[in-house]
């Protein structure tokens, strides 16, 4: 036995003892004595309650019961006056069935109340006499049912938080997937169409010119080494419990990518056959990680959509650092949006939540004079609180 089930049987052997000790120890005292002694002796039923809430009810109904029973005070000559207040002890079957209404079943929950109805209403019909016998029924039923009542709302109560936490849990668990499609889909994207490109060329001049081949096979090979890091270094994230522990027998984890890599993805752009002109204004600064990420991907996935459809050779990428925001545009002069352009694509939707997670704006579409346009208006906070990733 642990030590909690020993305290709990001796509680409940206490509180029969104390009961029979009312009973048989003070029969001269009055009713009301008793019901106030059995009520506040109820309190040894704590632990019994806490391990077995149908048996505490049990003992409390059969205490309560032989303090009603139980030989009535000789000291006044109104006897029903005396059972009155013998009443009282009622109040801690009250409680305990309050508790279970709260924390078991509905359905032991209906046949406790039942049982507990049963017996109050038998005993307080008959030993309550005259005009008392009305109020002391009324007392009982609005008892019980203020003890029902209050079980049911902390029921309700505890299952609406339940319900709560399971919500958060499905939201941070949606939230969590949506940010690792992303992920994927802008870390994927641009590599796996680089190579597309590459690979093509490579296909048409590997017999006429195997200068070209050569160095499209190693774009292709520079492009799938990187993307293979970057998805080893996302799935080692992702299985990862404790972000500070050491993964045993693997090599440390990178940085995540920002805008200080812009350059870097210029240049594999460019293997693909599309240029890109860099461009930054303002006071460059650090930024928080996750802006300078959401940024990169931005550009990123702006610059995988220009050499899939665009169809052009060039395009601009500018870099604003405002006081307050930072501005993000990407503009080339290909052909713009077209009814060929890929229907079902997640780029431009990823784009737009990894934006509004972080309360800015976007805007893209095709341009009046030609060409595509992303543009993105991310808000910065003070410079004293930015947290910056270390690279």
């Amino acid at each position: 036995m642990t030590r909690t089930k020993v305290m709990a049987w001796v509680g409940g052997v206490l509180y029969l003892l104390a009961v029979g000790l009312l009973i048989g120890g003070t029969p001269r005292a009055s009713g009301t004595v008793h019901g106030i002694g059995a009520l506040l002796a109820a309190s040894l039923l704590v632990g019994v309650l806490r391990r077995g809430p149908v048996l505490a009810l049990t003992m409390a109904l059969f205490g309560s019961t032989a303090v009603v029973v139980g030989p009535p005070s000789s000291a006044g000559v109104d006897l029903s006056a005396s059972y009155q207040g013998q009443f009282l002890s009622y109040l801690a079957v009250d409680l305990v069935l309050g508790y279970i209404v709260a924390t078991r079943a509905r359905r032991a929950s209906t046949v406790a109340a039942a049982a507990s109805l049963v017996v109050q209403l038998l005993l307080v019909g008959g030993f309550a006499h005259g005009d008392s016998l009305t109020v002391n029924l009324v007392i009982t039923l609005l008892a019980m049912a203020a003890a029902c009542t209050a079980g049911l709302l902390s029921r309700e109560r505890r299952e609406h938080a339940v319900a709560l936490r399971a919500q958060e849990v499905a939201e941070a668990v949606i939230a969590e997937r949506l940010r690792i499609a992303r992920e994927l889909h802008d870390m994927v994207a641009h590599s796996i169409g680089i190579i597309a490109i590459q690979a093509g060329v490579g296909s048409r001049v590997i017999r006429t010119q195997p200068a070209e081949a050569h160095e499209a096979l190693r774009a292709i090979e520079a492009t799938s080494r990187e993307t293979l890091s970057g998805l080893r270094r996302t799935l080692v994230a992702l299985r990862q419990a404790d972000p500070d522990a050491e993964v045993s027998g693997r090599a440390p984890l990178t940085p995540s990518p920002g805008l200080a890599d812009l350059e870097r993805l210029a240049a594999t752009t460019a293997d693909a056959g599309v240029r890109v002109d860099v461009r930054r204004g303002g006071e460059q600064r650090p930024l928080p990680a996750d802006i300078d990420l959401s940024a990169y991907r931005i550009v990123q996935e702006a610059l995988t959509n220009v050499v899939r459809h665009a169809g052009t050779g060039h395009c601009r990428v500018t870099i604003e650092y405002g006081d307050g925001e930072l501005s993000v545009e990407i503009v080339d002069d290909g052909r713009g949006a077209t009814e060929d352009g890929p229907a079902h694509g997640f780029g431009i939707v990823g784009m737009r939540e990894r934006v509004a997670l972080l309360h800015g704006r976007l805007s893209a579409g095709p341009r009046p004079e030609g060409g595509f346009r992303v543009a993105a208006r991310l808000p910065l906070p003070d410079a004293a609180v930015v947290p910056v990733q270390a690279r």
